[in-house]
């Protein structure tokens, strides 16, 4: 990336939280407001190079984040997303490389290896969150992610097939592997709202693929909904937003993100799916709709194209509010630099 380029866009303006807060009230922000679920790690790097950041010694200081938050603050978002603390379920998938299967043997597979399974504990600690809120600057609060969901969880624990297998073996064993699942979810999230320099949480959680949700409906509202229903009501308890990550074809359980599990806004959308200028005119003024530019149309188009449809989609949502310009997922590697530093520049210059 060229230094003058960088110098445009980066360290531009001042995060201030109540520019997202309004978005997330479905309302106009007071300036054309940036989201991203999470960065990847040349992009983190780039940004603190240019702040004069001593990255090694910051890694050092702080490894349990990297350079995500100051990467968050150069890029001028309002927040910046992080943990609440090291904590993951057991990771059953194979060793793999550039993607991972969802089939896979599961650690859990019948009631004896359900009863055997060491289930982490939620361990709180508020130094954690405090000792990270070092490095946010005042008007910025974190957006606290789950170490996955409830869905993808039990998928990790069981495999994709084997799941949708032990549906029709043992439906009570299913039954109690989303209950603890889903229970120390809770757990964590209640932790999660505690901290004043939260502001919102993030329940990620992919439901579907690219033409159906992974589960029916009917499992899903039985078996994953009620779970991320509470996580709602514990942000919205504690006077927080609550954003809904999930990627997939979700046409049948839209109203039940909107009506039931009341999430203040949805993050995660593809053009082959559901493109976001679509999704915004289905849905503003109910949800808030968080990024969308879509990923591999980032990957294929040039960056005059990005910076263009970045354009036309703030200008469309200007007079009514209710959305944040950023990516249709996340950052990854693949993404061509140059083009995803567009959508940050037709967002702050």
């Amino acid at each position: 990336m060229e230094k003058s380029f960088l110098s445009k866009i980066l360290g531009r303006r001042k995060g201030d939280f109540s520019n997202i807060a309004k978005v997330l009230k479905k309302e106009k922000p007071l300036r054309p407001t940036l989201f991203e679920f999470s960065h990847n790690s040349d992009i983190n790097t780039i940004c603190c190079e240019w702040l004069g950041l001593d990255v090694g010694k910051f890694m050092q200081k702080y490894p349990e984040i990297g350079l995500c938050v100051p990467a968050f603050v150069a890029m001028g978002y309002d927040y910046a997303t992080i943990p609440a603390m090291p904590f993951t379920f057991a990771d059953a998938r194979r060793v793999s490389k550039a993607s991972c299967s969802m089939s896979h043997d599961g650690i859990i597979r019948d009631a004896e290896s359900f009863e055997k399974f060491v289930w982490p504990e939620v361990n709180p600690s508020v130094d954690y969150i405090e000792r990270l809120s070092e490095v946010l600057p005042d008007g910025m609060q974190f957006i606290i992610k789950g170490p996955g969901g409830v869905l993808e969880n039990v998928i990790q624990l069981v495999g994709y097939e084997d799941l949708c297998l032990l549906m029709f073996d043992d439906l009570q064993l299913v039954e109690a592997i989303f209950q603890k699942v889903g229970q120390t979810l809770v757990e964590y999230y209640s932790f999660v709202v505690q901290h004043k320099r939260v502001g919102a949480i993030i329940s990620n959680d992919d439901w579907g693929f690219n033409t159906q949700t992974m589960l029916s409906a009917a499992d899903l509202r039985r078996l994953v909904f009620p779970w991320h229903k509470k996580i709602v009501q514990i942000a919205h308890a504690s006077g927080i937003f609550a954003i809904l990550h999930s990627c997939g074809q979700l046409c049948d359980v839209w109203e039940d993100i909107i009506e039931d599990m009341k999430f203040d806004a949805k993050h995660s959308y593809e053009d082959n799916i559901l493109p976001v200028e679509n999704a915004y005119e289905q849905y503003k003024g109910r949800i808030a709709i968080l990024g969308g530019i879509d990923l591999d149309f980032i990957c294929r188009a040039d960056g005059t194209a990005v910076y263009r449809r970045a354009k036309e989609m703030l200008e469309c949502s200007k007079d009514i509010g209710g959305y944040a310009l950023g990516t249709g997922n996340s950052v990854p590697h693949y993404v061509p630099m140059n083009n995803f530093f567009q959508i940050i520049r037709a967002c702050v210059e």
